[in-house]
């Protein structure tokens, strides 16, 4: 289950930087690499900040190939994902979810921190979306008022606390995604924001 929600985060991940791309009319070549970049960016960065290389993305042709069918889904079903764009946001916070306990368990794996590791699990749930909107000469959503980075963030230490009364680790993945998608899917639909500071 948690590979198979790993896979579905990957393709709504290269779906959101597909749909992106076509947003500013980027060509074939421009779509597929946003696609790309958004889908496994904060993995790689992740990867080579602990020294994990090759990144996991090479040396899994899995990942490629699953973005590879996203990219081809979104340009086949384009004109119909502005009616599938609720279900493409719950795919992108189960995403989000998922992510984020990976990057979690790699910064356990190592040996770091806490602190570094719930670091870790926000960058690499985030940081693709970062490149892609920096890539497409937008400001990145988790530098704005979204609550998106943040959410990661709760989810890291909702996972430690947990850890520490020794819970069996299935249960421990379960209830901590739970708390990152809950807490997404409230902050929008109430429209919870981080205030933005304006200089006088």
């Amino acid at each position: 289950m948690f590979h198979l929600l790993d896979i579905i985060g990957t393709i709504a991940f290269a779906m959101s930087g597909a749909l992106t791309a076509m947003n500013k009319k980027l060509d074939l070549f421009g779509v597929f690499i946003i696609a790309f970049v958004t889908a496994v960016g904060g993995g790689t960065l992740r990867d080579v900040m602990i020294g994990r290389t090759p990144v996991g993305w090479m040396l899994d042709l899995e990942y490629v190939y699953v973005i590879c069918f996203a990219f081809v889904l979104t340009l086949v079903f384009r004109k119909k994902f502005e009616k599938l764009r609720t279900s493409l946001f719950l795919f992108d916070t189960i995403g989000l979810g998922v992510f984020t306990l990976i990057g979690l368990e790699k910064g356990i794996s190592v040996g770091l921190h806490p602190t570094i590791c719930i670091a870790l699990g926000t960058m690499t749930a985030c940081f693709g979306g970062v490149i892609r909107d920096i890539l497409c000469a937008e400001i990145p959503v988790i530098f704005r008022k979204e609550i998106y980075a943040t959410i990661c963030i709760l989810g890291g230490i909702v996972f430690f606390l947990l850890k520490s009364f020794h819970l069996d680790n299935d249960i421990l993945y379960l209830i901590t995604s739970l708390v990152i998608i809950s807490v997404r899917l409230m902050a929008v639909k109430f429209k919870w924001y981080l205030p933005t500071l304006e200089k006088n």
